[in-house]
């Protein structure tokens, strides 16, 4: 894998599985937001796809969210908007996708990583995939996935990730909602993760993509709250206190 990640799709037997990583953590720099979004837009076209695997490389994380080596390099309100509205397209491709999404989530998973299992439509999880909101404590917030964490978990649940963020364990991603389902093992979570897409790559895609809309019946203004949350965080990176926390957390 080059140092700028990567991202490839494999089509097989109806299920296209779309697959990305970066050797920090499988986080997700702007180029990647854009490559992802138009991945699943492609993906959502072709006829030959029935069902979407969204994964990440292995080992490591499923996801550790925005890139640290971006968030820092961001030096004005409109470079803010854009990197932060990098994952409001991603969002955004996944709920208008007419397929069904399932998210293999192998690891652990934060910030910009917990709002796209939130936006698939079913998430399979490894027992030690912990999840945590970690943005506050670099200075901004989870403005832009919030939405979908919410509309999956509820406001409480998605408010005390917000306030304290502490790791949750898979079982709390569970009991949630943030997860579909929790498997012991990654020969289980494959096992779980194939037979599912399998089955769905039969079923009526008609049938599914009318399932897709009554999922996403409350998204009627989601395009135009997901940008402007985007300029929320754009705003509010640029703060000395946001930039002191990053250099913190990135020297770790």
């Amino acid at each position: 894998m080059s140092t700028s990640g990567s991202l490839h799709v494999d089509l097989h037997a109806g299920v296209a599985t779309v697959t990305f990583g970066h050797p920090k953590g499988n986080s997700l720099p702007g180029h990647l937001l854009r490559e992802l979004a138009d991945t699943i837009d492609h993906v959502a076209k072709d006829q030959d796809a029935r069902v979407v695997v969204l994964r990440s490389l292995e080992p490591g994380p499923f996801c550790a969210g925005a890139s640290f080596d971006e968030l820092m390099a961001i030096s004005n309100e409109d470079e803010g908007l854009e990197f932060f509205s990098g994952f409001a397209r991603v969002i955004l491709a996944m709920r208008r996708c007419p397929k069904f999404i399932i998210a293999r989530v192998h690891g652990k998973t934060a910030g910009g990583g917990v709002g796209l299992v939130a936006a698939s439509d079913y998430a399979i999880a490894h027992s030690g995939a912990g999840c945590r909101l970690s943005e506050l404590a670099v200075g901004i917030g989870p403005f832009v996935v919030g939405p979908a964490i919410e509309q999956r978990i509820g406001r409480g649940h998605y408010a005390a990730m917000t306030v304290d963020a502490a790791w949750r364990d898979a079982a709390w991603g569970l009991r949630t909602g943030l997860y579909s389902r929790v498997e012991e093992t990654g020969a289980a979570l494959d096992a779980a993760v194939g037979s599912l897409a399998a089955t769905l790559a039969t079923a009526n895609p008609e049938a599914m993509a009318e399932l897709k809309r009554v999922f996403s019946a409350d998204n009627e203004h989601l395009d135009r709250l997901l940008f402007e949350r985007a300029a929320i965080s754009g705003r509010l990176v640029l703060s000395e206190h946001t930039r002191a926390a990053i250099a913190s957390f990135s020297n770790r």
